[in-house]
């Protein structure tokens, strides 16, 4: 272990990965109800699934697919781009140490401390990835469902019982692609641990502040849960 890994450090890494962690735990498993926007999103889905069994032509459903299958496949590039310019990184570690160290808003560390924290990063993109990538599957998956889905008239149990599991795996392809969002925000969070782990915490608390603003009191939610709610009492 570096020497100079105190326990504010150590605090700083477990309140890290403990607020991640419950975070992701909370918005993908946990919470239940009309709270927030992933769940608003769900019965839209279910809603865009039975319009789309009530049609002949479903170029436009997959073309929506397409747009963020492509997501994923930016997102996807990008991060093993981030992820090669951190490795080559490590063959001019002194060089980037002496950089950090001579900023005189950083504190000072060891370099071997230094290269855990180049690390951490590199494990925050290289878990972004895979979850980018199996997003990527899992939308290809959803094509092969709505390509083998059943042409109209479909009787009302079975459209209602596809439309659901269409949706079902449209939306575990986007639980996956949101936590590869995610380790982006968090991914900033670490890099604040370069500077001190005071700013770590904060910026910890400040992503998580962010992004549960943004799923759960934004504009942008309350206008979805709207139309959540007019998609739920029309069908």
């Amino acid at each position: 272990m570096p020497p100079d890994l105190s326990p504010l450090d150590l605090a700083a890494f477990a309140w890290f990965l403990g607020i991640w962690g419950t975070f992701n735990l909370v918005q993908d498993h946990l919470l239940r109800g009309r709270t927030h926007v992933n769940q608003h999103l769900k019965i839209v889905r279910r809603v865009w699934m039975e319009r789309m069994l009530e049609r002949d032509n479903r170029i436009m459903d997959s073309q929506l697919v397409g747009h963020t299958m492509n997501s994923c496949t930016f997102f996807a590039s990008t991060t093993m781009l981030v992820l090669a310019g951190l490795l080559g990184s490590f063959g001019a570690i002194e060089h980037a140490h002496d950089i950090i160290s001579a900023l005189s808003f950083t504190v000072r560390t060891s370099r071997q401390f230094f290269e855990l924290k180049l690390l951490l990063l590199v494990c925050i993109f290289t878990y972004a990835f895979f979850k980018f990538t199996w997003a990527l599957r899992q939308y290809n998956y959803v094509c092969a469902l709505i390509g083998a889905a059943p042409l109209p008239p479909v009787p009302d149990g079975e459209r209602v019982a596809t439309a659901t599991d269409i949706a079902q795996a449209l939306t575990l392809a986007v639980t996956a692609l949101n936590g590869g969002l995610r380790a982006y925000y968090f991914a900033l969070a670490a890099l604040c641990w370069l500077i001190s782990p005071w700013l770590f915490m904060v910026a910890t608390a400040f992503v998580v502040g962010v992004l549960v603003r943004r799923q759960g009191y934004s504009a942008t939610e309350r206008v979805i849960a709207a139309q959540a709610d007019r998609l739920e009492r029309r069908s």
